[in-house]
């Protein structure tokens, strides 16, 4: 009798531990959201505060718990590189299919949200965009496309009034760096710096890894523009206001999102302070939730923000919220609980029009001082 108890003690207590992590695997589902930017090439830095606003969500939400469906969800979150590759988007969108995410928050570049954008729709996944500018974006028909900043058809339009009004320039050379974001942007900018009646004397394109300038600057010299205007992200930027300087023209600089981060500075030198720059969102300085983002954003990652972190932040939490009216992780489900979203955020009140763009978009105004980013003005469009 006891040699029988003493071999069915070990087999119990075996059973017991089975049942015991069975019930802790269904009291845990792990519940994958993606996120996509480039965190290698000149641009890295974007995507690493790109993704760090993502991190700092899911962090959060999983730190607080979450339920449902009255299932204990554990957020993940399933970061890639697309290095702001149009090719490499494709690939990195269908892995993050293939993944089984339950949404995505990315990509950053209009140039890759774009084209993964059709992976995204044909798999039924919501993607959201933190940063993603040029108008095309939602305009392909998708349901499943959305973004949570201003578009370029806003951001040109700001720029340009305030390149005539406020510094009352009457002529403006343009250069892009040819891809969906850059001249997207210069594009908008130059319909409306004509319809203002400003002399747009040239639009001349270079590209996303240009390095020497020279060529096009000494050109632009020779026209004596009042202002030039560049479509481009900052790692090209930089060194495009630096070179503008260093040849002597006089012409103040002015630029999208995609140039007006930390770390500009850095990039252009002392020709810094001779940029005006554009945000397609508010202000942090003027949310309402920003200082305290700010605060745990530098606790937990120890650096600035460069620019559209607390939109990823954002977005993390919006297809969070739509899963609980949703009362579901089922993909499809929180893609029809997109667009009666109305939630209020760090960046603010975020609402969605039948496009998936904001309903109220907002563009906030820079230049910068002893290299220093310094807000001019808010605009809501």
């Amino acid at each position: 009798m006891n040699i029988k108890i003493q071999k069915l003690l070990p087999i119990s207590a075996a059973a017991m531990l089975f049942a015991t992590l069975a019930t802790s695997a269904a009291a845990d589902q792990v519940v994958k959201i993606g996120h996509v930017a480039p965190l290698t090439g000149g641009i890295a830095h974007l995507g690493k505060d790109n993704e760090n606003g993502a991190r700092l969500a899911v962090e959060e939400i999983n730190a607080k718990g979450l339920t449902i469906g009255g299932q204990k969800i554990t957020l993940q979150l399933d970061a890639q590189d697309d290095a702001a590759d149009p090719r490499t988007a494709t690939q990195v969108a269908q892995k993050l299919v293939d993944d089984k995410v339950v949404a995505v928050v990315g990509h950053l570049n209009s140039g890759t949200s774009i084209p993964a954008s059709k992976i995204y729709s044909d798999a039924g996944i919501v993607q959201i965009s933190p940063s993603a500018t040029n108008p095309a974006y939602t305009q392909q028909g998708f349901k499943t496309t959305y973004r949570v900043v201003a578009t370029d058809a806003q951001q040109g339009p700001a720029l340009a009034n305030y390149a005539a009004k406020g510094l009352k320039v009457k002529s403006v050379a343009i250069v892009d760096d040819s891809t969906a974001y850059g001249q997207g942007l210069a594009n908008e900018f130059e319909k409306t710096a004509k319809s203002l009646g400003l002399n747009v004397m040239s639009h001349d394109a270079t590209n996303d890894k240009a390095v020497d300038f020279r060529a096009i600057l000494t050109k632009i010299k020779g026209e004596n523009p009042d202002a030039i205007m560049y479509g481009g992200m900052d790692a090209t930027g930089g060194p495009f206001a630096k070179q503008a300087k260093q040849l002597g023209l006089r012409a103040k600089v002015l630029a999208g999102d995609g140039v007006c981060t930390d770390k500009l500075a850095d990039l252009a030198g002392d020709a810094t302070d001779n940029i005006v720059c554009s945000e397609a969102g508010m202000a942090l300085e003027k949310m309402a939730g920003g200082a305290a983002f700010l605060a745990k954003y530098q606790k937990r990652f120890g650096q600035p923000i460069q620019i559209y972190a607390p939109f990823t932040y954002d977005a993390v939490y919006i297809i969070v919220d739509a899963m609980k009216r949703a009362n579901s992780t089922d993909p499809a489900k929180i893609l029809a609980a997109m667009p009666a979203t109305d939630y209020k955020g760090v960046i603010g009140e975020t609402t969605f029009d039948s496009k998936g763009d904001l309903q109220h978009g907002v563009i906030s105004l820079y230049n910068y001082k002893a290299g220093k980013k310094t807000l001019l003005d808010v605009v809501k469009m």
